[in-house]
């Protein structure tokens, strides 16, 4: 005779299976997220939303709601309610592969594609979790940051969106001349694969190749630069139809054109050239800045690095001499010409040029253009709206509205009172994915 199993087994077993059912079914979806905001800037330059909801699918912005009720049964909910929310930060101009330390030339010897690689991903991670959630690297050897770049938008590694330069444009024995200062016979002499080109045509072949590498815009150098081992100084170093042959071959090819510069001749004949933006600017003076207001020319004001440069050059054997010499020109002034291109009405986009500085204290150039008479509200703005539109990324990031990348970071108060809150991001979501919650890491080591 076949055994019975008690009734109250039975239904007792459908019941366990009914509410594993049920619970499965109101499981969060993963890919759908909620995140209540106590405030929420998500337009910068206009004002913060009280107790908005954004509304994450993906790695995009699906929705911004201000009822709870409106928040979807399966989502994953993140509570910022005590939190200031805005979009995630953008720095025009950062170095991923490089971090400027006295024994910087004997790792130039040492270093390997690889190591360079190694060091961009690790820098990229620092910069993620600071709150940067895009940045343009603008100036780097061989083919490391392409490749960090590639692993992080193919999902292999979590990091910032990058857009990379590929080698600087520049003219032989000029700033972005990696063989400057060292004996002739350890390199092969550069040539426009490399970036480094004389002449027009020549100057056209280096953008080309750095375009074929996989570049997402192009680095030129206008003026010398402080931290090239040459004693040539910081003003003009390309004639103006290179720079024109510079800008020209990148616009044909859909390239914006940034150039580095610091002198004021060399400003003036990169924005007459039609540059996208002017990287550092240290010498503005009013006909520059004038040029650059006409012509809607973005300054990227890199103040950060000026004052780097500036604290190493008082260190005895930190630089070489004519590096330290270029560094207490630059230091001193960087911050005050910011200061008047803002004021004469120049366009603003944040960029640190960190590499020179250490790399995850990017949030600290917001102190030093604040000081210089740019209320809160629009240094931020330079960081998001304005930045993105520089790097042509304006209808991926800068915003928190449906369509953009879920790019999202929060500070504990309100970085419109307090600036300095942005030196303290506690959350970080890039392209929907959370990288840092109460102020920790969720970084796989």
């Amino acid at each position: 005779m076949p055994r019975t199993r008690p009734i109250a087994l039975v239904l007792g077993l459908l019941a366990c299976f009914g509410n594993r059912s049920q619970a499965a079914a109101s499981d969060p979806d993963p890919q759908v997220t909620a995140i209540r905001c106590g405030y929420l800037l998500a337009e910068p330059g206009s004002p913060p939303i009280a107790n908005a909801i954004v509304i994450v699918e993906g790695d995009t912005v699906r929705a911004v709601v201000g009822d709870p009720a409106q928040i979807p049964q399966n989502a994953h909910v993140v509570d910022l309610s005590d939190q200031f929310v805005l979009p995630g930060l953008i720095d025009c101009h950062v170095h991923l592969a490089m971090e400027f330390t006295p024994d910087v030339r004997l790792r130039e010897l040492q270093d390997s594609d690889a190591d360079r690689a190694i060091t961009a991903l690790a820098n990229a991670r620092k910069t993620l979790l600071a709150g940067f959630t895009t940045v343009r690297d603008l100036g780097s050897s061989g083919d490391a940051v392409f490749a960090v770049r590639d692993a992080i938008n193919n999902g292999r590694v979590s990091g910032p969106r990058i857009l990379s330069a590929g080698e600087a444009v520049t003219p032989t024995g000029g700033h972005g001349d990696n063989t400057n200062g060292f004996r002739e016979d350890i390199f092969e002499q550069p040539t426009p694969m490399d970036g480094v080109a004389d002449g027009a045509d020549p100057c056209r072949a280096a953008v080309r190749n750095q375009v074929k590498r996989g570049a997402d815009c192009i680095k030129l150098t206008a003026t010398g630069g402080v931290l090239s081992n040459i004693g040539a100084g910081i003003e003009q170093q390309m004639f103006e139809d290179e720079l024109r042959a510079v800008v020209e071959t990148a616009h044909l090819l859909g390239k914006r054109a940034a150039a580095h510069a610091h002198g004021a001749r060399g400003i003036k004949a990169a924005v007459r050239a039609g540059v996208d933006s002017i990287e550092h600017g240290t010498f503005l003076d009013d006909e520059a800045i004038e040029l650059m207001r006409q012509h809607g020319i973005y300054l990227v004001p890199t103040i950060l690095a000026g004052k780097t440069v500036e604290a190493n050059a008082g260190i005895p054997g930190y630089y070489p001499a004519p590096v330290a010499a270029k560094a207490r020109a630059v230091g001193p002034v960087i911050q005050s010409a910011f200061g008047r291109a803002y004021k004469g009405g120049v366009k603003i986009a944040f960029g640190t040029d960190a590499g020179v500085s250490a790399h995850g204290i990017n949030a600290l150039e917001f102190v030093y253009m604040t000081e210089a008479g740019m209320p809160n509200a629009e240094a931020i703005v330079s960081a998001t709206t304005s930045a993105a539109y520089l790097c042509g990324i304006q209808d991926t990031a800068g915003r928190i509205k449906p369509g953009m990348a879920a790019d999202i970071i929060a500070t504990s108060a309100s970085p419109l009172d307090d600036i300095t809150e942005l030196q303290r991001v506690t959350f970080v979501m890039r392209g929907g994915e959370i990288v840092k919650k109460d102020g920790a890491s969720l970084l796989r080591p």
